[in-house]
């Protein structure tokens, strides 16, 4: 007779860890790429759903998981992406992954972004170098109920055009909002090249251009952390409130269910207590140094 050992985390969180079989690989810049798989149980297929900004633990078998958030659209959960850049031990032997190969999904986990209480105003995303592969879904989200909101607006930056993520869907979306008022979107790069058509420096530069109404604006926003703290405080000091200030703290994750410690921030868990959080919540911790 056999046995199947089930890990300690599995019954503590109640999220099995389910198989899955990668379809399709898309490079989206030198050391990033997008994995989209299907779960292999018929009923995982069916049952499987998540919220925008949620995360997965993503694995390999034998090597280990990360924690990653789901980039593809919520509506359509039978199909998940999870974009991914190779910088360490998992995520190295991730990006050899090739279509057929399987993985492991545990999730979904975690406080999801906040997209009803935007509902009514202008949603403002802003996404700087891997920050759009947490932020896709809930621009997939808002443009299926693109009527709740007054506009939607997407602010992107990265370093230089090869990082920029989803540029051609990017400039899709561009190219269509300016037939159809649906999505406003702006690009940037730190430092551009002869063939870059759009802007050119960090993306708070951004702000005063795209005539920002803090009385109506929900903002939810992702990016290297340095980033996050500036774009915050320029927009705060817009007016508008930290309680409508919302970012994602996808770091240090290890275990998603609040036993390793990896991802402790003062007294919050990331991979239980967010990785969404609100600007009141979080931002003095973001200014110590080394937490």
């Amino acid at each position: 007779m056999s046995t199947v050992a089930v890990r300690s985390d599995e019954l503590i969180a109640g999220v099995p860890t389910l198989t899955a079989t990668v379809q399709r690989v898309v490079r989206e810049a030198e050391d990033t790429y997008t994995y989209w798989s299907t779960f292999d149980d018929p009923e995982a297929r069916r049952s499987f759903a998540f919220r925008p900004g949620q995360i997965s633990m993503f694995g390999v078998f034998g090597v280990g998981e990360v924690p990653i958030s789901v980039s593809s659209d919520p509506a359509r959960p039978m199909h998940v992406a999870h974009t991914i850049r190779v910088c360490g031990r998992v995520t190295n032997v991730i990006g050899g992954l090739r279509a057929g190969d399987h993985v492991t999904i545990r999730g979904p986990f975690g406080r999801p972004w906040p997209v009803e209480q935007a509902r009514g105003g202008d949603l403002v995303i802003v996404a700087g170098g891997l920050g759009m592969a947490p932020l896709r879904s809930a621009v997939y989200e808002a443009l299926r109920h693109r009527g709740s909101y007054r506009r939607v607006l997407l602010l992107v930056g990265a370093r230089d055009p090869g990082q920029m993520l989803f540029r051609r869907q990017l400039e899709t979306w561009m190219n269509w909002s300016r037939f159809q008022e649906r999505l406003e979107v702006h690009l940037t790069v730190d430092v551009g090249d002869a063939e870059w058509p759009h802007g050119i420096g960090v993306i708070t530069k951004l702000f005063p251009y795209v005539d920002i109404d803090p009385r109506a604006s929900t903002v939810f926003t992702c990016g290297p952390e340095i980033m996050m703290r500036f774009a915050m405080r320029d927009l705060s000091g817009l007016g508008i409130p930290d309680d409508r200030l919302w970012l994602t703290m996808e770091r240090n994750m290890h275990c998603a269910v609040r036993l390793c410690g990896h991802c402790q921030m003062g007294p919050y868990f990331v991979c239980a207590d967010g990785p969404i959080f609100r600007w009141d919540e979080i931002g003095d911790l973001m200014e110590v140094e080394e937490l």
